[in-house]
């Protein structure tokens, strides 16, 4: 990992804020059409959302919260179709002109908590657009004049539930990044200190009593529990929460899947994802050619786990084949795995010669996870 990314993460990610908004925006009217609308962003049902948070900002004009979310329909836009670049200028003007918003509020009081909240979040998902597109130095940009904003933001209201997702999000992650990568420590000296357990239990707070955040905190905890903490039953809990409630959001929707693979839960894994591959063909938004890869390889995996190697072939082969399509600047890592259960699938099969020379053009990419080191492994000694 590049140590500019290492510093968006520890900088911008958790800045993803979402806070009580309620019980500032000051009107029960425009709260509960602002609700509604975040319902229908997370379900992806943009033209609905649109509307709710367009009453908001006509009735609060000088009011953060309408543009805000107005703005996060385009958000939801861009990460369900992320190779068009198309809407990024226009998400990045309309968080702009929440800053400008929240700035006049600030210049009238410094410790306004609906401009330090709105202006938080704001510069936080301009930094997360722009390290999502690699452009490293406005992301660090972006969360290095955050941060300050955010800690404000907490020493003024500490016991918010919903400031409790980005609080927790950076305690876990400022702790959790130099674990994994112990060359990042003396970075660490620029930022507070990071508590993993202090994060989590932040997070399952957030999750279980945030008004408006417990969505976004279930989805990092789900994250957390599959890729860090390894406590896959868990991570499936909350992916089944998210995608029940939000079925046509197909992040939550592939997140589902993901999950079930990681307990072995084969059945349910084809059964998810030839779903998706069947949202595909009908065109559903964001059903697309990244998700079509991601059924395949998953589909692949599940038949490769219940040992029906040829098929399992048939969808690693397409995979792979959709990694050529997509992967533009390198090998991706679903290009790399893909390549390493082949070569695994070569070897139940007794084609040794195939394997390694399947296992030869895995070391030729890029190192990811273990692909490497299993490489090496299985060319001295067969994968059984």
């Amino acid at each position: 990992m590049k140590p500019s990314k290492i510093t968006f993460i520890i900088v911008s990610l958790f800045l993803t804020l979402n806070v009580s908004y309620a019980q500032w925006i000051g009107d029960s009217l425009v709260d509960a059409h602002i609700r509604t609308g975040i319902d229908y962003v997370y379900n992806l049902s943009f033209d609905s959302a649109s509307t709710e948070f367009r009453f908001a900002i006509k009735s609060q004009p000088e009011h953060p919260a309408g543009h805000f979310f107005l703005a996060m329909v385009e958000w939801w836009r861009i990460i369900t179709d992320f190779q068009n670049e198309s809407h990024d200028k226009k998400f990045i003007a309309m968080l702009d002109n929440v800053i400008d918003i929240c700035d006049r509020r600030l210049d009238k009081d410094e410790n306004d908590l609906v401009g330090l909240f709105f202006k938080g979040g704001s510069l936080g998902f301009q930094g997360r657009l722009y390290g999502n597109r690699e452009d490293w130095l406005k992301a660090a940009n972006c969360g290095r004049e955050a941060l300050p904003i955010v800690q404000q933001a907490y020493q003024l209201a500490p016991d918010n539930s919903d400031i409790l997702l980005g609080i927790g999000i950076y305690n876990y992650y400022a702790a959790m990044i130099p674990e994994i990568y112990p060359w990042v420590k003396p970075l660490m000296i620029f930022f507070p200190k990071g508590d993993k357990v202090t994060g989590l239990t932040q997070l399952k707070a957030a999750s279980e009593h945030a008004r408006y955040a417990n969505i976004e905190a279930t989805y990092f905890l789900m994250q957390v529990y599959q890729y860090y903490e390894k406590h896959y039953s868990e991570a499936l809990r909350h992916a089944e929460v998210l995608y029940r409630r939000f079925p046509n959001n197909v992040m939550f929707h592939k997140y589902f899947g993901r999950c079930n693979a990681g307990v072995g839960n084969w059945p349910e894994v084809q059964n998810i994802f030839n779903e998706i591959l069947n949202r595909i063909k009908k065109g559903q938004h964001g059903y697309d050619i990244l998700a079509e890869r991601e059924a395949n390889y998953y589909l692949g995996l599940a038949d490769m786990g219940q040992r029906d190697l040829d098929s399992a072939l048939t969808y690693f082969y397409r995979a792979d084949e959709l990694c050529r399509a997509i992967d533009k600047d390198g090998n991706s890592g679903y290009m790399i795995m893909t390549n390493l259960k082949i070569s695994m699938i070569y070897d139940l099969q007794g084609k040794r010669d195939l394997a390694i020379m399947q296992y030869k053009k895995v070391l030729d990419m890029k190192n990811y996870w273990d692909a490497h080191r299993l490489a090496k492994q299985y060319m001295e000694s067969p994968y059984k």
